[in-house]
């Protein structure tokens, strides 16, 4: 669960909708794209200026026949399928202000999309149902700002807790879904170490060094590198003591590759959170 640092800055107002987008949807057009986001703390939910670059990224994406997530917040051996109807959010989060607890996101559920999964990942590693678990913060904090109208069918998928290859395995499973207009998001957080909240006043050398790794791998295509990450990245330890921000990547990049090669990468958001935490965020495709 994600904890408030010790100091915050006042909230400010929920984001408004977004303006009309291009009545185009994935489905129509080019294969989906797949975004691996870093969501930050949950105070993005209600701050309309952290929230602009996801906001103006929105804006570039056509809308997707469905959106099927993976967040950093909910971890299990094996995958599982969330809700597939509109439910009461998860606050995974404590100390934060009163009113970060009432915000709404209440997007379509996705049955549709939950049995494509299945049978996506069946028969090597069907995925079970817990149809009562809704939405957790990495899920529904960036989708404010990214999709604010919540109006696109949403599915949220666990992360198996298990290695960066069979992660990227699941990935690859899961990229037929783009050619059918389904937006692949991973949310984690590009660096994550919440031991040195309040303790950073500028952005370390370790942080900037992981930073720029991924980077570097990432347009150069070496997804055999990213994937050995645990030997190859540096500062490992320090930009991730704990790698459940980390590894959805990896999901990402399965999905993002499918059979062939990594598709071109942009980094539609950058910059720092509390000098450590990299905003980094990819769209592969």
């Amino acid at each position: 669960r994600a904890q408030a640092p010790a100091r915050t800055r006042p909230p400010t107002p929920s984001p408004t909708p977004s303006p009309a987008r291009s009545p185009a949807t994935a489905a129509d057009n080019a294969t989906a794209p797949v975004a691996f986001i870093s969501h930050g703390a949950p105070t993005l939910a209600a701050n309309p200026v952290a929230g602009t670059d996801l906001r103006n990224w929105g804006r570039t994406l056509p809308a997707p026949r469905a959106i099927l997530t993976i967040s950093a917040h909910w971890q299990t051996a094996a995958p599982i399928l969330g809700t597939t109807t509109t439910r009461d959010l998860i606050y995974d989060f404590s100390g934060f202000p009163p009113h970060l607890y009432k915000i709404p996101y209440k997007a379509p559920g996705a049955p549709d999309l939950a049995r494509r999964v299945t049978e996506l990942l069946s028969p090597n590693n069907p995925p079970k149902a817990q149809p009562t678990r809704g939405w957790d913060h990495g899920v529904w904090v960036p989708l404010l700002h990214l999709y604010p109208d919540a109006d696109i069918p949403l599915l949220q998928l666990s992360l198996p807790h298990t290695t960066p290859q069979d992660l990227f395995n699941l990935g690859r499973r899961l990229a037929p879904l783009r050619r059918e207009g389904v937006l692949l998001i991973a949310s984690g957080g590009l660096t994550h170490n919440l031991g040195l909240m309040g303790r950073v006043r500028s952005t370390p050398q370790w942080a900037l060094d992981f930073d720029a790794w991924v980077v570097e791998r990432l347009q150069a295509g070496d997804i055999d590198g990213l994937v050995d990450y645990p030997h190859k990245a540096p500062a490992l330890r320090l930009a991730h003591p704990t790698e459940e921000h980390w590894t959805p990547m990896m999901v990402a990049l399965g999905a993002a590759t499918g059979d062939g090669a990594l598709p071109k990468v942009r980094f539609p958001v950058q910059g720092w959170e509390y000098a450590h935490l990299s905003r980094r965020s990819v769209q592969f495709g």
